[in-house]
């Protein structure tokens, strides 16, 4: 599945599925599969409002959601999109506003630094003999289509595309051969770093949290679905220039020795984001440096995931 956080005007965010050119309301459909069938739900509070909660909620709801998916797209095909957004249950996906799929993590999104060897001999150093863990501040996450804010704080604003995970259940101590089952999907991150601030203050955390630098999206594809995810091509344009062109086979740490060591002695939790690191490319190691300015605009894709779209603006 490929499942979204959508709104359609003034509505609160809703957790749906996006089949071609149309969002289908996962909720929605639940409860009309339910009536269909003269059924009611199992549990209590019908369908998860957000998508945290679907992730935290487990596989027998997953398996709800998608017998939901199911119901929707036979009426998709039947019927068309017209007449399901007439019911409320789905909407054409131009119609539709996308926000992070998870708009607001409950902890800081994990990420790595230096994953990439070409990566870290940019900032002249070795690869790292043990993954290099840091976070970025909830506050950071915004929709796949958001405008970034150029805080006057920085003039060193940077880029770096990255494959996320979704964790879909909590654990510890989680053993490498384990820890691929965890995954619930995977969605993109693009990392927008303050260089001049990560350098002043002699760590990561500052430079990457200012509000609004942590784009998400424009999906979270099930870990099913999604495949094998060390063979994916990483990519990001600026004004339509490519400026990283890589593949997560070229990781230092795989997803499993990732989430090994992150899990040591650290419980991970459903929902919890692990942005996997970038490849070479960044606009810092450029010859002359290029920093983001007012009016860039940055593309930012994943393999078998999507492409987000954000523009630069100047603070007002």
């Amino acid at each position: 599945m490929r499942l979204v956080t959508f709104r359609k005007g003034a509505s609160r965010p809703r957790v749906g599925a996006l089949v071609a050119e149309a969002i289908l309301d996962l909720g929605a459909l639940a409860v009309d599969l339910a009536r269909e069938r003269n059924a009611v739900r199992r549990g209590r509070g019908g369908f998860p409002r957000t998508m945290h909660d679907l992730i935290a909620a487990g596989p027998d709801t997953l398996a709800e959601a998608r017998e939901a998916l199911a119901h929707g797209e036979a009426l998709l095909k039947r019927d068309g999109i017209a007449a399901l957004t007439e019911r409320r249950l789905g909407v054409a996906a131009d119609r539709a506003r996308l926000e992070a799929p998870i708009p607001r993590p409950a902890r800081n999104v994990f990420c790595l630094g230096r994953n990439y060897k070409e990566h870290a001999a940019e900032r002249g150093a070795e690869a790292p003999p043990h993954p290099v863990y840091f976070t970025k501040a909830p506050e950071t996450v915004i929709a796949p289509r958001a405008k970034i804010v150029h805080h006057a704080v920085t003039r060193e604003l940077d880029y770096e595309v990255e494959l996320a995970v979704v964790l879909g259940k909590a654990g510890k101590d989680i053993p490498r051969e384990e820890a691929l089952s965890y995954v619930f999907g995977y969605t993109i991150v693009n990392d927008v770093t303050a260089r001049d601030l990560q350098d002043l203050h002699g760590q990561f955390f500052k430079g990457k949290s200012l509000d609004g630098s942590c784009p998400i999206g424009p999906s979270v594809v099930t870990a099913d679905e999604f495949g094998d995810p060390h063979v994916k091509r990483v990519a990001l344009r600026v004004n339509g220039v490519v400026k990283q062109d890589g593949n997560t086979r070229d990781m230092i740490f795989p997803i499993d020795v990732l989430i090994e060591w992150l899990s040591q002695a650290l419980t991970l939790e459903p929902g919890d984001l692990i942005a996997t690191g970038t490849p070479e490319g960044c606009g810092f190691a450029r010859t002359p440096p290029e920093f983001m300015q007012d009016g860039d605009v940055m593309e930012t894709e994943v393999e078998g995931i999507g492409t987000m779209r954000n523009r630069i603006v100047a603070r007002p």
